[in-house]
C-alpha cells in the first residue's frame, strides 16, 4: 500500500488543498483546521446543525489554501488573506450571520481525532453501490491510501507511513454533508442513504498521531499491531 493523496483544510468546512508533502505534528497535519468560521454562540459554520455546528451551507462556497505560510481564502473570483476586514464582511453577508474566522482555542476544531484516512477500494465500492462519484474530497479525508479491499482501513490498528506512526481511534460516522456539493466534488444525492444501507453510515477511519514526522505522497504504508 502507498499514500496516494494528502488533503489539508486550513479553515474548517471550507474547500481544502492537495499537498505532495506535509509535516505532521502531535495535533495532526500542520495547519489543518487551524481556523474555523464561528458565530456569536461559538458554533462552527458547517453543513449540519448539531451541538457544535450551525448549518450554513454557504461556507462551502469558500476555499482556503496556504501560500508562503499565509492562509488565503477565495470565493467567486475574490481572494483575501486571513484577517482582512473585507473577508469578514463578505462572510457575514454571504452567510447572513455575524461570524468571524477564529484560530483554534480551547475547543478543538477536529470532530473526533486529528487525521482521517480512507482507502481507494472503499471509494471504488461506494461509487459502484451508489452510482455517484465517491471522491476523497466528499469525505474530507486527509489521507487517501491505495488499497485493494473496501473498508479495510476501518480494521487497521496502527499505521506506519515513512517516519510517521498513527493509531486508530474509531470509524467515521457520516452525515448529510457527503451528499452536498463541496470542495469541488459536486453533489451526490443518495450517498448517505447508500452508506446507511450497507455500512451503518460509516466510511473512513480516524487516527491520532503517535510519532510525528513528514508525510509524502507515494510513501509505502505498513499496518502494525498494537
Amino acid at each position: 500500500m502507498r499514500l496516494a493523496a494528502i488533503r489539508r483544510y486550513p479553515v474548517k468546512a471550507m474547500a481544502g488543498e492537495a499537498l505532495a508533502s506535509v509535516p505532521v505534528e502531535v495535533r495532526g497535519l500542520a495547519g489543518d483546521r487551524g481556523y474555523a468560521v464561528v458565530d456569536a454562540d461559538g458554533r462552527f459554520a458547517a453543513g449540519k446543525d448539531a451541538r457544535r455546528f450551525r448549518r450554513r451551507e454557504g461556507i462551502f462556497d469558500y476555499a482556503a489554501q496556504t501560500t508562503g505560510g499565509l492562509v488565503q481564502i477565495s470565493r467567486a473570483g475574490h481572494t483575501w488573506s486571513l484577517g482582512e476586514p473585507a473577508l469578514e464582511a463578505d462572510l457575514r453577508e454571504h452567510l447572513g450571520a455575524s461570524v468571524s474566522v477564529r484560530p483554534e482555542g480551547e475547543v478543538s476544531h477536529f470532530d473526533a481525532a486529528p487525521i482521517s484516512v480512507i482507502g481507494t477500494a472503499t471509494l471504488a465500492a461506494l461509487t459502484e453501490l451508489s452510482g455517484q462519484p465517491a471522491d476523497q474530497r466528499r469525505f474530507r479525508a486527509n489521507l487517501l491510501i491505495q488499497t485493494e479491499v473496501p473498508w479495510v482501513e476501518e480494521t487497521w490498528q496502527r499505521l506506519r507511513i515513512g517516519e510517521v506512526e498513527l493509531d486508530f481511534v474509531q470509524r467515521v460516522e457520516r452525515c448529510r454533508v457527503i451528499d452536498l456539493d463541496q470542495d469541488g466534488a459536486g453533489p451526490a444525492p443518495g450517498m448517505l442513504r447508500t452508506l446507511g444501507a450497507h455500512r451503518e453510515l460509516c466510511a473512513a477511519a480516524y487516527f491520532e498521531v503517535l510519532t510525528p514526522g513528514v508525510l509524502t505522497t507515494g510513501t509505502e504504508v505498513t499496518t502494525l499491531d498494537r
